[in-house]
């Protein structure tokens, strides 16, 4: 019998081989996003002090939406904001392995509307 691949374990895989390309600095931090099934977390780090500078999730309470996707914009929007407030404008985008579309677009779109450059 075939078993099904584990889509987690290729996902893992594929945000290896865009981490092996890709590091966050003081300049120029990570934006790092994680995706479940209920919530979204996204983290902007500093991989040379190992130092995370801003983060936010759908487990926040500023974070609205009725749907998903509405929530990760919300989620995008309050991180770029937190991430301005501690004069980190530019960042390099790190999807974590998932496709660019739906929730993680959403976040990523509404981050560089309030303010962050990627």
């Amino acid at each position: 019998m075939i078993s099904k691949p584990d889509k987690n374990k290729t996902r893992k895989i594929r945000h290896n081989r865009v981490r092996s390309k890709i590091s966050g600095t003081a300049e120029c931090p990570r934006l790092n996003v994680f995706r479940s099934n209920k919530n979204i977390y996204a983290q902007v780090i500093d991989d040379v002090k190992g130092v995370t500078l801003a983060s936010a999730s759908t487990v926040d309470k500023e974070v609205s939406g009725n749907n998903k996707s509405e929530q990760a914009a919300s989620v995008g929007a309050l991180l770029a904001k937190r991430a301005v407030e501690k004069n980190v404008k530019n960042v390099v985008f790190d999807r974590g392995g998932y496709l660019y579309h739906g929730r993680v677009q959403a976040l990523a779109d509404a981050a560089r509307e309030n303010g962050l450059e990627f």
